[in-house]
């Protein structure tokens, strides 16, 4: 079943803010870009920043960037590029700080120095060449560091490199062949002497491990944070501008319940500041324009007064003294109106988004069959962020209900990696033949109800970027195939893609194909444009579920 290009799906997310796509894009080259970060900063910490920074330029300049991509091109270049750029600057200030650290230590202990360069060490090949990898893949040309990089850090075959290439495979395999050659010169030139055979061992095995647990759904969110989910709630928390004391305590506590704790760990720090800094900057704005009211009303009472005391007589310049009365009466009603107004609005908006939690709460009682039980795992913050926009459509709940299901797939998705992790570790590699298998590694017992609905499939089954070995976990089947989002976990890493994606792939190629024949090789901006291009009523059918998830949801 072919799979959409890093292309297709760049398209996807700048013209649609398809967030699926997005991440499927982190999924197939998180594992990279983390372990090529940590290679030349060595710090977990420092890489998994590096690894998050690149994704959220490619996040940012993705509308630029899928206009001149071709079809079937890749990202592991781009992506390689910007994490090597990076990592550059940070090992450049790091240097920088370590070289202040040591002309101070030798000040104070000339002896430092000395101990700060011990004798070598010889170790094993990786150990010496992990430390120049990088910057001999920098010494390649473009398009032999992508070969190298799709062949050995992606695990992909020379058909795979070719497509993306846009060679042959035997150009490819070629290509491939003269890269490693350079690679294994530079590396000589840098003492270390390793063969061609062997170097393509080393970097296999060693380049690109298992990403640590949750990096990709972590950076998938940080990434696109602003521009897609996150940003309906956020424009609703930044009305909330003057209120009494206990409003702002209810209203703020609902809305950082809603936004603070969201889907990943990344999401909860983003969103929480965001909130607070957007709350705090209109209160300040609002401030500004009461204290202009009361400078305005104080100016008016003192030119009242000053009208009093130079008019001794009350009955004179009557008229002058009514208009001044009135206009300070007016201008403390104005200023009372506005902050009531938004006090009313910030309450009425958070009873309207409590309310929909309840509709969304009844419709699937209604509607049993929408349920799963993984739904056990949600949280309250989960069922107000899946109620955040308006529910009036059948389209409406089916997507709120599959964002839904989705929080509880993720957070049982992360049990499974941890859990398998601990398998794989305690049996000497082996891929579990059944998931009841895992459950001694599961932090606590898993409803047997939960596993039924998983199966263990060959990789092939689903699109297996990287994940690593043979077999996957992924659901059986979905609940609304036009919504939902079919997920895999491998011994290396995990992915996710929609099950509309999935199964009508194949089916849809050739409408794919006959569009872009027939506009030089453009993408569709919107999936109704392939409609005239669809031959069969299967096809047609295929192009409306498109439709239905791509159209918005109610305003």
């Amino acid at each position: 079943m072919p799979n959409p290009s890093d292309a297709q799906l760049l398209r996807d997310y700048a013209a649609h803010g398809s967030e699926h796509a997005f991440g499927e894009i982190v999924a197939r080259y998180t594992g990279l870009i983390y372990f090529a970060a940590l290679r030349q900063c060595d710090s977990p910490e420092l890489a998994r920043e590096i690894a998050q920074g690149v994704f959220t330029d490619l996040a940012r300049k993705a509308p630029a960037l899928a206009g001149e991509l071709a079809l079937e091109a890749s990202l592991a270049g781009w992506l390689y590029r910007g994490t090597r750029y990076a990592a550059l600057t940070q090992r450049r200030d790091e240097r920088r700080r370590q070289e202040r650290e040591r002309l101070v230590m030798e000040h104070l202990n000339p002896a430092a120095d000395a101990a700060a360069h011990p004798a070598h060490d010889p170790a094993a090949d990786w150990d010496r060449v992990a430390p120049v990898l990088d910057e001999a893949m920098a010494e390649l040309n473009d398009t032999d560091r992508e070969a190298v990089l799709l062949r050995f850090f992606q695990n992909q075959d020379f058909h795979a490199v070719g497509l993306a290439l846009g060679v042959s495979d035997d150009a490819a395999q070629k290509r491939v062949s003269r890269a490693v050659e350079r690679l294994r010169e530079f590396l000589a030139k840098r003492g270390v002497t390793v063969g061609a055979s062997g170097l393509v061992v080393v970097i296999s095995t060693n380049a690109v491990l298992m990403a640590p647990t949750g990096l990709s759904a972590a950076i998938t969110v940080a990434a696109v944070a602003g521009t897609t989910i996150v940003t309906t709630a956020i424009a609703t928390a930044t009305k909330a501008i003057a209120m009494t004391t206990l409003q702002k305590t209810l209203i703020v506590a609902a809305l950082a319940a809603a936004i603070g704790t969201g889907i990943y760990g990344t999401r909860q720090a983003s969103a929480m500041r965001t909130q607070v800094q957007t709350l705090l900057q209109q209160q300040a704005a609002v401030a500004d324009q009461n204290a202009q009211l009361t400078r305005e009303r104080d100016t008016a009472a003192s030119q009242l007064a000053a009208l009093r005391n130079a008019n001794p007589d009350p009955d004179r310049n009557t008229a002058e003294l009514l208009r001044l009365r009135a206009e300070v009466t007016r201008l403390k009603t104005d200023a009372q109106a506005k902050a009531g107004n938004t006090n009313d609005q910030t309450l009425s908006e958070a009873m309207g988004w409590k309310n929909r939690v309840s509709q969304l709460k009844q419709y699937l009682e209604q509607f049993p069959t929408a349920k799963i039980p993984e739904l056990q795992f949600v949280t309250e913050a989960d069922w107000l962020n899946a109620a955040k926009n308006k529910l009036i459509t059948e389209r409406d709940y089916r997507q709120a209900l599959s964002f839904l299901r989705g929080y509880g797939e993720i957070k049982f998705e992360f049990m499974l990696q941890k859990a398998l992790a601990g398998y794989m570790k305690a049996s000497n590699e082996q891929f579990p033949t059944d998931l009841r298998q895992l459950q001694p590694y599961f932090d606590s017992p898993v409803d047997e109800a939960v596993l039924q609905r998983w199966q263990i499939v060959p990789s092939t089954t689903v699109q297996n970027y990287g994940l690593g070995g043979d077999m996957v976990i992924t659901q059986k089947a979905p609940v609304d195939d036009v919504f939902d989002t079919r997920r895999a976990i491998g011994s290396r890493s995990s992915t996710s893609m929609g099950y509309l994606n999935v199964e009508t792939a194949t089916l849809l190629n050739p409408v794919r194909q006959a569009f872009s024949a027939a506009n030089n090789g453009r993408s569709p901006n919107n999936s109704s444009q392939l409609l005239p291009y669809a031959t069969t009523a299967e096809q047609q059918a295929a192009i409306q579920k498109y439709i239905l998830r791509d159209s918005p949801p109610s305003k």
